[in-house]
């Protein structure tokens, strides 16, 4: 077998130094050495300067949005409360008119809307994504919220004056995109205008759950959610409080820390967390379903609730956020006060806050949950019904913020957030949020006002950021990326999630962008808390389609972004230490003409292509005027136009990439000349001969070939190209196949085989990788060859010499093929070659698809090593859902005895049952888990999960290797050879003659996590490093607790309810009825 593989070998080597031509490369690049000067790329000086420009763009959009919030507290302040204003007299854009006018159900259709409402004309934008109006801001108001109260005129009133600070914030920065006042009342001003983008479903778009909002208006918080799950709370009841939990999960972020237990006479977790943890999605999705499971029983003990909720609080050997500490208490009421378990937990300091949540309609005496709630600097709230959760679910908020705006001034700090998907488009962004304080008193010598007026905030798209950081210098697998305090990535290569939610945040942390180690964790750790550093270590990364991890040496280098909570990295592999920078001034000098006249431009044009090969061009923004496409042929043709009208040097175009492409044209062109076009490729069963190079040049010869070249025509988003920068020797890549599509179609010989391998260049002492070179094998023709190379002929001509039961001669690949297996693997484990004609068609996929008990045998025995990780941006096909068909989950169902009696249907129960089934109707993402956000959109039928990889690498056999595998009645023997100098690994084996080896099964593919990844229970246990927030703003001694809910909330009588049933019968949504506790604080 030693012999063949050397044959193997030999033959390889061969193909790839005739063909191949990295010697006749090198030389060509020493010839053209005028041509070019090679740069170095200084980490500690990059990663410096992109993150001293990435703190300038920030820094002008702080100053931008400190001129917002001065001028919102001043224009507030001299605002003189109305209280018969009208709806006439406003005059606003309202973003959601044109989608409510074209919606015959719409409220505002229905009822005739009084509110003179502009009606502006837009043009398109390529910054905002969108139309717009650059003279105008636009205003959203939430779903249920009434547009014509006295609370939400008066604050549209005074907000217009915000419009002419936008439009100076714009004149003084053009790349200012949209600039937000999200008010505390839920209303959002925004510019510049543009139609809302409404969804097909409601709209239950509400600023104040924005991710942004939330950590502009309050510090960070630790919360226990306590629900009272006793016998009295059953049916509709037990559904608000499961809605309602969901709900304030929902305004929490991932600088949160949260539990959530439900009691009785006792208490106990809901789920399996039995501490805080982090309010990522991930958790409170756990959350979410375990409460879904409760189940009311028992009689009710707040002392088991409070005194459960108090430990988790004083619980000092967890991650926590160490700022406000909360509980909220979901209960239908009760008449004990547990003031000992207050005195004994929470007094006299009062550290924790209480808010207490009546829910469902009842006759309780609600005075002790009111008390409860003032004694401990919170809140009480009602939640009659389902139109009540969402308002009174977030209204603690305004709580919270009392501290931050007694402090004044030093709260007033600019916060970074996560990164989210913009709900008007813009993709992914990062905003920068500044809380907005209400400085009006009630009078000469009164206390200050201590109401949050709202949060404003400024988009940076992450494109904005993308385009500060060097692009082509670093080289095909050298990156820039940055995190923040919770180490999730701002940028990073790998940050692409298949699916966005606009109400959660993009949380990838940076150990799941990357395959995790122990040197990973120590940067990870070193950039959270602000330092600086470089380390060089050796890592795992996997390829860019996922099928292979190669261990390879990486640089990092990382600095903070001064003013924010972010910082920088920069990776770069030893070899883009330095890179190629051409230099054709002596041509440009001789040319004033348009660049199409420049030596080596005429290669470029498809009348060369017979002669010299397809030429690919990287789809790379050369120019700006220059028009993309994703046909490469198309793109092409659009950049030969352009170079026609534009000179070499042109301000408009980027002229390292024009000059780098232009030499790279004519660099391959002369490798064309001097070894491709003179070699017959049929002789050694060749399909193709390829170069690629940094400068976005892939030239493939002949030019027939390009019609079946399917590879990525930017160098740098090419698997084979990144792969052979990290690899020595030849790297083979067979044609990717799915186990679920049919097999390869062996027609018309365009079945092939990539074999590339990089061109090292030594000059003048400083090693680099300028370009890829390699072959495209004929499928069959080398199967054949394969055979032939692994057998006891010595040449293909040599007639085949049959070894029988007396014949003393070895037996081989070739004519043994009935009793022998002879295969090459590649190291991820694909199928690269064989010697059996059936299995042709499976080249291509993960070797245990084609042979189980072989690949578990080369796995068991370290030729393989096994790598699993989770992919935490996939996205999912829906699960159809259980109750199809059924009302909604969890909704209380009368019996029939109910039905037919009369007092029932007068009860307040009858009617409740109404307006939840009806309200279902209308929200009905509030009866399910996960929302799709807008039908008939093809991404909403798809939502995020987490999906389980596998890659398989070399293990550390690196010889040649016998093993016998045991099946039991019978035994198959193997022997395996790593091929030196490629990826190869050389197989032969007995053929299975019994059934008993098919034992286990290893798997390659992707597969569904339905747990959402590893598991989470487990997970907590060892949270990852991070830091929240420096700034803490939870008590402040002169804050007023006297406006904590007593007595606030608005009883509804029996005629208010029959005129909301009667108007949801109808079909007319309701107009929401106010609930004084929630507005009456709002007057402003």
């Amino acid at each position: 077998m030693q012999h063949w593989a050397r044959r193997l070998e030999q033959e390889i080597d061969g193909v790839m130094r005739i063909f191949g031509g990295v010697q006749q490369l090198r030389e060509i690049y020493k010839d053209n050495r005028n041509l070019f000067e090679v740069q170095e790329n200084e980490p500690q000086k990059l990663v410096e300067k992109v993150a001293g420009d990435i703190e300038s763009l920030l820094d002008r959009k702080v100053q931008a949005l400190k001129r917002l919030a001065d001028a919102a507290e001043n224009f507030q302040k001299a605002h003189r409360w109305q209280d018969n204003i009208k709806e006439e007299d406003i005059l606003y854009y309202d973003a959601k008119a044109d989608a409510e006018l074209d919606d015959p159900e719409s409220e505002d259709v229905e009822r005739g809307s009084k509110a003179s409402t502009l009606r502006l004309d837009f043009v398109e934008d390529s910054n905002f994504k969108n139309k717009v109006n650059y003279s105008y801001t636009a205003v959203q108001i939430p779903t249920d919220i009434y547009k014509g109260s006295t609370v939400i005129l008066n604050e549209l009133n005074w907000t217009e004056a915000l419009e002419n600070v936008f439009m100076e914030n714009r004149r003084q920065d053009p790349t200012l995109l949209w600039q937000v006042f999200g008010s505390a009342t839920g209303v959002t001003r925004y510019y510049p205008a543009t139609p809302w983008r409404a969804p097909k479903k409601i709209d239950l778009y509400d600023v104040r759950r924005r991710p942004w909002y939330i950590q502009g208006a309050s510090s960070p918080k630790d919360m226990v959610i306590i629900v009272d799950v006793s016998g009295s709370v059953s049916g509709l009841t037990l559904k608000l409080m499961k809605t309602s939990v969901c709900e304030m999960l929902d305004t929490l972020s991932d600088d949160d820390y949260v539990n959530v237990a439900s009691f009785n006479e006792k208490a106990q977790p809901v789920s399996c967390f039995t501490h805080l943890v982090q309010a990522n999605v991930r958790n409170k999705k756990v959350f979410k379903e375990a409460v879904q499971g409760m189940v009311a029983k028992g009689t009710t003990g707040y002392k088991a609730g409070f005194e459960y909720a108090f430990d988790q609080l004083q619980n000092s050997n967890i991650t926590r956020a160490n700022c406000n500490k909360m509980i909220m208490m979901f209960t239908d009421g009760g008449e004990d006060r547990v003031q000992d378990v207050f005195e004994k937990y929470n007094w006299p300091n009062r550290t924790v806050r209480v808010f207490t949540f009546s829910v469902g309609q009842h006759n309780y005496d609600v005075t002790p949950l009111q008390w409860m709630a003032c004694a401990n600097k919170g809140y009480y709230f009602e939640i009659p019904s389902i139109g009540a959760i969402r308002i009174n679910t977030q209204e603690y908020l305004d709580v919270l913020g009392r501290p931050m705006v007694l402090a004044g001034k030093e709260a007033k700090q600019v916060q970074w957030t996560n990164v989210y998907e913009d709900a008007l488009g813009l993709g992914l962004v990062v905003t920068g949020t500044l809380p907005v304080f209400n400085l009006t008193q009630d009078g000469p010598g009164e206390k200050k006002n201590q109401l949050i007026l709202g949060v404003m905030g400024i988009d940076v798209a992450l494109n904005d950021i993308k385009r500060l950081t060097p692009n082509y210098t670093l080289g095909a697998n050298g990156y820039v990326f940055a995190i923040d305090l919770n180490g999730y990535v701002l940028l990073h290569p790998n940050l692409k999630p298949q699916t966005t939610n606009f109400r959660e945040p993009v949380t990838l942390d940076f150990l799941d962008a990357e395959l995790e180690d122990e040197n990973k964790e120590e940067i990870r750790r070193s950039m959270i808390d602000g330092n600086k550093g470089h380390k060089q270590i050796k890592t795992l990364v996997k390829s860019l389609d996922e099928r292979y991890v190669d261990e390879v040496m990486r640089n990092y280098t990382w600095v903070p972004i001064r003013s924010t909570n972010y910082s920088l990295g920069l990776v770069l592999p030893p070899y883009s230490t330095f890179y190629l920078q051409a230099n054709l001034s002596d041509q440009i000098l001789q040319v004033k003409l348009p660049i199409s006249k420049l030596k080596d431009f005429e290669f470029l044009l498809p009348s060369s292509f017979e002669s010299e090969g397809h030429v690919f061009i990287a789809p790379r923004e050369y120019c700006k005027d220059l028009n993309a496409s994703d046909n490469n042929t198309e793109f092409l043709k659009n950049f030969i136009e352009l170079m026609e009208k534009v000179t070499p040097d042109s301000k408009q175009c980027n002229n390292f990439l024009l000059h780098n492409l232009i030499l790279d044209t004519g660099i391959t062109q002369q490798l064309v000349e001097r070894v491709w076009r003179d070699q017959d490729l049929n002789t050694y069963s060749l399909l193709a001969v390829f170069a690629a190079t940094d400068g976005g040049i892939t030239r493939v010869f002949p030019n027939k070939a390009a019609e079946d070249w399917t590879e990525n025509p930017e160098p740098f988003n090419a698997s084979f190209y990144r792969r052979s920068l990290d690899n020595h020797g030849y790297v083979f890549k067979p044609p990717h196949q799915d186990a679920l599509l049919r097999p390869l179609e062996l027609e018309n010989d365009t079945v092939g085989i990539l074999v590339s391998t990089a061109v090292e260049l030594s000059l003048g002492g400083r090693t680099l990788r300028p370009a890829v070179v390699g072959v495209k094998l004929d499928l069959e023709a080398w199967a054949e060859k394969f055979k032939v190379l692994a057998s006891n002929r010595t040449h293909q001509d040599q007639p085949q010499k049959q070894c029988g039961p007396s014949s003393h001669c070895e037996m081989d690949c070739e004519v043994n093929n009935e009793d022998l297996l002879c295969v090459l693997i590649d190291d991820g484990g694909f199928l690269v070659l064989s010697n059996q004609n059936h299995q042709w068609d499976q080249v291509g996929r993960f070797f245990s698809e084609v042979d189980a008990n072989l690949m578990l045998a080369l796995y068991n025995n370290s030729f393989y090593t096994r790598k699993e990780s989770y992919d935490y941006q996939a996205a999912c096909a829906p699960q159809p859902p259980g109750n199809l068909g059924a009302a909604p989950r969890g909704v209380f169902v009368p019996t029939i005895a109910d039905f037919l009696n009369l007092a029932w249907w007068t009860s307040a129960a009858a009617w409740s049952l109404f307006q939840q089934l009806l309200y279902g109707l209308i929200y009905h993402s509030w009866f399910q888990a996960d929302p799709a956000e807008a039908e008939g959109n093809p991404e909403a039928r798809e939502s995020s999960c987490v999906m389980k990889q596998t890659q398989y690498y070399f293990g550390s056999v690196n010889a040649s290797y016998n093993a016998i595998i045991d099946c039991g009645n019978c035994s198959r023997l193997f022997h395996a050879q790593r091929l030196t100098n490629t990826n190869l690994l050389f197989v032969v084996a007995e053929k299975p003659l019994c059934s008993q080896c098919e034992t286990g099964r290893l798997l390659q593919k992707e597969t569904h996590c339905p747990a959402d990844g590893p598991e989470q229970c487990e997970l907590v246990q060892r949270p990852r490093y991070r830091r929240g927030p420096h700034i803490c703003f939870d008590y402040n001694a002169t804050e007023d607790t006297s406006d904590c809910g007593r007595g606030a909330s608005f009883p509804p009588s029996l005629g208010v309810l029959v005129s909301l049933q009667l108007l949801l019968l109808l079909g007319l949504p309701p107009r929401p009825q106010p609930q004084v506790h929630a507005h009456a604080s709002r007057r402003i």
